[in-house]
């Protein structure tokens, strides 16, 4: 059998260039061992910017949250690391997607994982329920970021800590980046790096860290963004 991600697009786009050409090669770049690449069940993709859960530091044990949970790569490798006296919890605001990821738990007998349909800014999960939240690339469309970081933190244990992989801009964008099919949609609620981690900060975080920082290589490809996207991972701690 293939490996699923050498059969899928690794991207935020199906039209995402060089990288729709080779997936396993643009899933190695986000930081995706082969060994991870090969566990997952067959049909599993990632639209992210980064692998979160290779620097969350998650132990056996931990009740892990994956917001913007797609058809559940993250979910999963979160799922190999806490173990069975763990757990994982995976929302998406699309409920075709959490369809799609219970299919995936079920294939892979993933007896600690399950999906639920939700949005950021109102969680359908309990205060002070979960060890540990990550996001792939999510966050950043959420319709109020302060919203958002606000439900991170009521969801988290005292000492609890997120850890999430997003992107964020440097600069303006032209009016034909804006109005781009792709991009736009993005663009419009995009904010920088020090917006972003002051929006985790007044949230009620301490120690908002970002602890890996490189160009996001999707946006490299259009010269209208170029050297204007960075993907970014943030550890806080509540």
């Amino acid at each position: 059998m293939m490996s699923p991600i050498k059969e899928k697009v690794m991207s935020g786009s199906d039209s995402s260039g060089a990288h729709a050409q080779n997936p396993l090669e643009w899933a190695k770049s986000l930081g995706y061992s082969e060994e991870e690449i090969w566990s997952v069940p067959p049909g599993v993709v990632c639209r992210g910017c980064a692998n979160p859960t290779a620097v969350a530091a998650l132990k056996a044990g931990d009740i892990v949250l994956d917001l913007g949970s797609g058809s559940g790569l993250d979910a999963f490798l979160a799922a190999r690391k806490v173990g069975p006296d763990g757990k994982v919890v995976g929302i998406d605001a699309s409920a075709e997607a959490v369809a799609t990821a219970i299919q995936h738990a079920a294939t892979g007998d993933y007896a600690n994982v399950e999906f639920r349909v939700g949005i950021m800014t109102a969680l359908p999960v309990d205060d002070r329920s979960f060890d540990v939240v990550i996001s792939n690339c999510a966050i950043n469309y959420s319709a109020d970021l302060a919203a958002t970081f606000r439900e991170i933190f009521r969801c988290l244990k005292p000492g609890g800590k997120t850890l999430i992989a997003d992107l964020v801009t440097l600069g303006e964008f032209s009016q034909d980046a804006m109005e781009d099919p792709v991009w736009g949609h993005w663009l419009a609620g995009a904010v920088g790096k020090e917006a972003y981690l002051t929006a985790i900060e007044q949230a009620g975080f301490t120690n908002a860290t970002v602890v890996a920082e490189s160009v996001f290589p999707m946006a490299e490809q259009d010269e209208r963004l170029r050297g204007k996207i960075r993907s970014i991972q943030v550890r806080a701690v509540k």
